[in-house]
């Protein structure tokens, strides 16, 4: 199948003469956080992550790549899967959260989602949406899902429908490639495709109101793929107030904490 190529013609051209800083530079009123490794813990480097969340101990992840789709329960101190559930051949696995008693994943092009058990990761029921589907996340009301556009749509957590979108901007210009999500205290956290940094976002408006610079937390010209290969996977711990990140097929998975803007 052609998509892994595809995309990595695509990031060339995207990527082509524009660099990290030079993005970040055409926000200059919006802060820009730095970081801080807490601790790194294993990650299996055949998951091309797509979805990541923490829950009861546990991290779920679900990884892409048509033929290669995984859902699975991981144990964060050794990255061994604990659980999993292969995503039919034909699709492309994305983004997953946790609602109730279920699981819920999008899948990248063919407009269908899946329900899963949370506890058993049986697979119950789908859903449908229009355009492709790339993360999902959550807060105590509603479903957030990115599309790869600048348009969050929010879903009713019962129906699934959109019943609002939150159009990402920053400093007045639309944010493109807003990927994986993840809600941090009050905030959507985003990963940008292709960009090793992270967004904050205001839910309420979409105003991006603060840049989380990675660049230098994993060079992934080390991997056999680093065209494809790129920072993806935001989960936070609420509790313990831990924030984890992680990248497709990266070997490791970082706590990390924020310092001071500048």
């Amino acid at each position: 199948m052609p998509d892994r190529f595809v995309r990595r013609l695509f990031s060339f051209l995207l990527v082509l003469g524009a660099g990290l800083m030079t993005f970040v530079a055409q926000a200059t009123t919006i802060p820009v956080y730095g970081f801080k490794v807490v601790k790194r813990y294993p990650h299996d480097t055949s998951a091309f992550t797509e979805g990541l969340f923490y829950k009861d101990g546990v991290l779920y992840e679900s990884t892409g790549e048509a033929g290669q789709s995984r859902v699975r329960k991981v144990d964060l101190e050794t990255g061994k899967s604990l659980q999993e559930i292969n995503v039919p051949p034909a699709f492309f696995g994305e983004g997953i959260v946790a609602w109730g008693k279920h699981l819920i994943q999008l899948t990248w092009q063919h407009q269908i989602g899946f329900i899963y058990d949370l506890k058993t990761l049986k697979r119950v029921g789908t859903f449908h949406y229009k355009g492709q589907g790339w993360a999902l996340t959550r807060n105590d009301t509603h479903i957030f899902m990115s599309d790869g556009s600048p348009t969050i749509r929010v879903l009713d957590p019962d129906t699934l429908k959109v019943v609002r979108t939150i159009t990402v901007t920053a400093d007045g210009q639309p944010v493109q490639n807003v990927n994986e999500l993840e809600w941090v205290k009050g905030q959507l956290y985003a990963n940008i495709w292709l960009k090793d940094i992270i967004a904050r976002i205001d839910p309420k408006t979409g105003h991006v109101v603060g840049w989380i610079n990675l660049e230098n937390l994993f060079d992934n010209a080390m991997l056999p793929d680093p065209t494809d290969d790129v920072l993806n996977g935001i989960a936070y711990d609420a509790k313990h107030d831990r924030l984890f990140v992680t990248g497709k097929c990266w070997p490791w998975l970082y706590e990390i904490k924020l310092t001071a803007p500048h």
